[in-house]
């Protein structure tokens, strides 16, 4: 199982940026998915996830209407496509998969990509 995570990298505020999370080992379409993010010295935090189809999406209240949570399973790929960035931004993004239901707790994810670090000046 392994999740790839690429995309990061240095920006300016007001920049966007999109990630991104290449899946192989597991059927990818069988797993929900999620982005979480850890600002350094901080916790991770959830920032947001997509159901198995991606018909149903969820999103921290501090990223809602900023980023944009997407997948396409033929391509075994997830993204979050980030807008208007901020320096409060900057953190390393990791993407992770689920079969529970559950979705802001990491605990209930499954398997975790290394994470891709994005870093926003101001």
């Amino acid at each position: 199982v392994q999740l790839q995570a690429s995309g990061g990298g240095l920006v300016e505020a007001g920049c966007s940026l999109r990630v991104s999370c290449t899946a192989s080992g597991f059927t990818f379409e069988n797993y929900g998915m999620g982005w979480f993010r850890q600002p350094p010295g901080k916790e991770r935090e959830f920032v947001a996830a997509i159901s198995r189809h991606g018909g149903l999406t969820y999103y921290a209240d501090s990223v809602k209407g900023q980023y944009t949570i997407s997948r396409d399973n033929a391509k075994n790929t997830l993204y979050l496509q980030m807008n208007t960035l901020k320096p409060e931004d900057t953190a390393v993004y990791y993407c992770a998969a689920k079969t529970n239901v559950e979705y802001t707790r990491a605990s209930h994810y499954d398997f975790w990509g290394q994470g891709t670090e994005v870093t926003v000046s101001s």
